[in-house]
């Protein structure tokens, strides 16, 4: 008989094969709509997509583009492959977890499984992968190139190394399981910071295999867990760049030493540091320090991808979003500092109002006139009253369109504010905390986690934004003929009548019963990926597009359970068949329901073969414009697939995409004036002086009685003069503005020439 470890790799390598023949054949060949199309282009020439990009995955997708052979039409198939094969090497991963799981439970950590039990644990592992693969929001980010089909499998490998490590903790070196993990970590972040939340899973099987358990020790451990978290999430990705920005500054402007002189010193203390601490290490013979200083040089030598984003922004290329070309523009874009930040725990609502606003941080530019760093402007920080500030603010923001979604979910928001009487500014009144946890549990995890995660394992209404659950019995014929056609007719309306989620409850109660530490770890993985995410995220009231995609760890961990579930259906046999082989086949028969019944209700709806939207809208879109034109576009969906069909397929490489959006940043506006291709550069005619950040940022309107209309090319003129006609100032000592003097501009134009080009 062949061992248990043959078996169990051929089986998980013949399940791996089934997951990559559905994801191959369902692939979508070209670049898909939201970040895909950049995140495709990005990978093919080495771009820089937007913060806080995504360098391990756009270095993979360059390997991946190669295989193309210079065929331009097969670099999306290509590109989006990696997703696939992230996507099934993820499922080979989480049978491995599922079967060394589900072993423990039938015959313990060491023991070795009889013909039958092999036969349930591959059983087990199969139809919990299997299931997975097939769940509606993992599927979907399978057939595509973006970053959460590699995040996924990043997560699952890391979960199935420490149960690896698990099992030969006691040798001596057995911590080399610890290193990859902190290596795959390290390379984690360059994919997406998902991974990070498996962490405290990690860290109690750790603690239950090296150390005595007590409630103490648990708090410990989950405290050391948080802080590791934190050590990666604030101290090595932000933190690190920002000293080096530091010093950098410093010993530039003040020191006077040249450009990139900081970094050096930065790099030698960095090194220096690590050295200290592998000699105290070594000096105290402590293995935890010197395996501790080991994981810290992985996770930064898988971190140093993204030291392509400096390197190839400093190329000038094409797509160069934020321009992270020196360290301190490299540290803002790795904070993503542009998209500004939300509440967590504590902080000012909706109807807030700013008692005062203080300059913060100041912000460098590096001058090569004068071989200093430039101080263009300071950070704002915004200061609310006490009364305005509470505990978990979920109802956070004033913009209109929010209010009235917040009305939605019964917030009291009335539709005409009062007025404050001490500042005369028109004020609402303050949601309660009742309020705020209401729409925390309703919208946050019911709307946005709990829905998702029951169209996963429960069944999907329709693709319908915002579309609902479809509960077992709702999909008769009488309930479809009173839906609208598109909801009733939708390719994705998917009914699993609940058997994936029966069978992962099934498997979760036995786990809890009979290894609740194992349970336990799992569980800490199901709330970190799913819960926690929700409550970190604090989402507004309305979203552009469905978010099911940033939970799928949580579901990957649901996957877990629904293996076990096998094995929880054979145990439940047991009292009908006493023959472990029969138990284990009408378990695993039973079982393989569930990945059938996903499997036949997502094929239509996910099968993108032959999906060629994205594409031929942006090229219909540069085939009707005229030999170099400009192209004014606004949001993702936008501008992400003209760029596609601009950078791998080479369309109209003669038309200028310029972005509305970033046409508000010097960075951008630098690139507007360089020729791209065939794209001559964009006649702007305001010099970098006048745009540079820090200067007109904005221009207030400060009405002139004296001025009805203004021509607008006087009044460019005037702002690139700095003319003291649109200088206004606000308080005493405060810097003077350029400004709207009136709300009426007018334009020249030469209409026997507008006529002529049939225009009008």
């Amino acid at each position: 008989m062949r061992s248990y470890k043959f078996v169990n790799d051929l089986t998980g390598w013949l399940v791996f094969t089934l997951a990559t023949v559905v994801f191959l054949l369902t692939l979508e060949p070209t670049g898909s709509f939201w970040d895909c199309g950049e995140f495709v282009a990005c990978s093919y020439k080495l771009l820089v997509p937007h913060p806080p990009g995504a360098p391990t995955f756009l270095l993979l997708g360059r390997i991946f583009s190669l295989f193309a052979g210079g065929d331009e039409s097969k670099i999306g198939i290509w590109v989006n492959s990696l997703s696939a094969l992230s996507s099934s090497f993820t499922i080979l991963f989480l049978f491995w977890t599922i079967t060394m799981m589900g072993r423990k439970l039938l015959v313990g950590l060491k023991g070795e499984p009889t013909g039958g039990q092999t036969a349930l644990l591959m059983g087990a592992g199969a139809i919990g992968g299997l299931a997975f693969a097939f769940t509606d929001s993992f599927w979907f980010s399978a057939e595509e190139a973006e970053v959460y089909a590699l995040s996924a499998f990043c997560t699952a490998f890391v979960v199935w190394a420490m149960l690896k490590w698990e099992r030969v903790a006691e040798e001596p070196d057995s911590d080399r399981w610890l290193i990859l993990i902190a290596y795959a970590v390290g390379l984690s972040i360059g994919v997406h910071l998902l991974n990070l939340l498996a962490i405290p899973a990690l860290a109690f099987i750790y603690y239950y295999r090296r150390h005595q358990v007590s409630v103490k020790g648990a708090v410990v451990a989950f405290v050391i867990s948080s802080v590791i978290i934190l050590s990666i999430l604030v101290g090595i990705i932000p933190g690190l760049p920002t000293l080096a920005g530091w010093l950098e500054v410093f010993f530039v402007n003040s020191i006077g030493l040249p450009f990139s002189s900081g970094l050096w010193i930065f790099l030698a203390l960095l090194l220096g540091s690590i050295w200290y601490g592998f000699r105290r290490s070594f000096q105290t013979g402590s293995q935890l320090l010197n395996t501790a200083m080991l994981c810290f040089v992985f996770i930064l030598i898988g971190y140093s991808s993204y030291l392509i984003v400096p390197i190839r922004s400093s190329y000038l290329p094409t797509i160069n979003e934020n321009a992270p070309n020196n360290v301190l523009a490299f540290v803002s874009y790795l904070k993503r500092e542009q998209y500004g930040d939300r509440p967590i725990l504590y902080g000012p609502q909706y109807n807030a109002e700013p008692v005062s606003q203080t300059p913060g941080d100041p912000i460098y530019v590096p001058n090569p006139r004068t071989g200093k760093y430039e101080e263009v402007d300071k950070k704002l920080e915004t200061t609310y009253a006490d009364r305005d500030k509470v505990l978990m603010p979920r109802i956070y923001s004033n913009q209109p369109a929010h209010l009235e979604e917040y009305r939605k979910w019964g917030v009291t928001i009335p539709f005409q504010p009062g007025v404050n009487p001490e500042t005369g500014r028109p004020q609402y009144p303050r949601p309660t905390f009742g309020e705020n946890m209401s729409f925390l549990f309703n919208y946050q995890l019911g709307h946005m986690y709990a829905r998702y995660f029951l169209w996963n394992f429960v069944g999907r209404d329709g693709d319908v934004q915002q579309s609902g659950v479809l509960w077992p019995g709702e999909n008769t014929a009488s309930n479809v003929s009173q839906l609208p056609e598109r909801v009733a007719e939708s390719k994705a309306r998917n009914d699993f009548w609940a058997l994936p989620l029966i069978l992962g409850i099934l498997g979760l109660i036995y786990q809890i019963r009979k290894d609740e530490r194992d349970a336990f770890i799992v569980g800490l993985l199901f709330f970190f990926t799913g819960i926690a995410i929700a409550l970190y995220l604090n989402q507004p009231p309305i979203e552009p597009r469905e978010r099911d995609y940033t939970f799928a760890g949580s579901f990957y961990a649901f996957g877990i359970w629904i293996g076990l579930g096998v094995i929880a259906l054979a145990d439940l046999l047991g009292k009908v068949l006493k023959s472990v082989a029969a138990r284990a086949t009408v378990a695993t028969a039973l079982g393989a329901v569930v990945p059938t019944i996903l499997l036949a209700q997502g094929w239509n709806d996910h099968n993108r073969a032959g999906r060629y939207n994205s594409v031929d809208s942006a090229r219909n879109l540069l085939e009707s414009c005229a030999p170099n034109a400009i192209i004014f576009t606004n949001g993702d969906n936008d501008t992400f697939p003209l760029w596609y069909a601009q950078e791998v397929e080479g369309i109209r490489r003669d038309v200028r995409v310029a972005v509305l959006s970033y046409l508000n940043t010097d960075w951008y506006i630098d690139q507007m004036r360089r020729r791209s291709y065939k794209s001559q550069p964009m006649p702007i005619s305001m010099p970098a002086s006048r745009y540079k950040q820090g200067t007109n940022d904005y221009l207030p309107y400060a009405e002139n009685p004296a001025v009805q209309e203004v021509n607008l090319k006087q009044f460019i003129d005037l702002v690139k003069q700095n003319s003291e006609l649109l200088q206004v100032s606000y308080g005493e000592g405060a810097p003077a503005m350029m400004s709207f003097p009136t709300r009426k501009f007018y334009l020249d134009v030469d209409t026997a020439a507008v006529k002529k080009l049939g225009l009008v």
